[in-house]
């Protein structure tokens, strides 16, 4: 009974965009508690004063199960057409609905999404920052004035350590004439 309370005291506090989103696709229990294959019941409150004389509250059941609400974050295909349809929600409404759910700490009870904290974690575990470069023993391709600067200056360098000699060879051959190094 404790529990249902802090659900009902959670469900309070929580952003009006997260609760309709969690009226139309109620999280499953195995995403709760634990890991169930079985089709599970939420319980609804719903407050009718016209329905009851007494004025009490009644209570409907409705079955959940994984094929009566697919993932609004993924495609599925109808079936009775046998057609693909889109996620219910972009990619973009996912991560600004994952978003919300990890700032009020409900992320663990939305369905499966690419745009998920573990979904991003595992990823960049998987694959790393997919740089190309990054990685050990990789190189960054960059420009061509970049990849030619190395033996460029190497080369810049021992022209600047033979000038004197270059100057001495010049004078001696009488500024110019006979001369053959002359810079391309």
């Amino acid at each position: 009974m404790t529990a249902q309370i802090e659900y009902v005291r959670l469900a309070q506090t929580l952003p009006p965009r997260l609760l309709k989103f969690f009226a139309r696709y109620p999280p499953s229990l195995k995403s709760v508690t634990s890991q169930q294959e079985v089709a599970t019941s939420v319980q609804t409150s719903v407050n009718t004063s016209s329905a009851s004389h007494d004025g009490a509250e009644s209570t409907m059941n409705i079955a959940v199960s994984p094929s009566d609400s697919p993932n609004p974050f993924k495609p599925h295909k109808h079936p009775e057409t046998g057609r693909w349809h889109d996620p219910v929600f972009s990619l973009r409404r996912q991560a600004d609905l994952v978003k919300l759910a990890k700032a009020n700490g409900v992320e663990e009870l939305l369905p499966y999404t690419l745009k998920g904290s573990d979904e991003g974690r595992r990823r960049r575990e998987d694959h790393g920052l997919r740089v190309k470069g990054t990685g050990i023993g990789q190189r960054v391709k960059g420009k061509a004035w970049e990849r030619t600067m190395k033996s460029r200056l190497g080369e810049r360098k021992q022209a600047m350590l033979g000038m004197p000699a270059m100057v001495q060879q010049w004078k001696q051959l009488g500024h110019g004439r006979g001369w053959k190094k002359f810079p391309r």
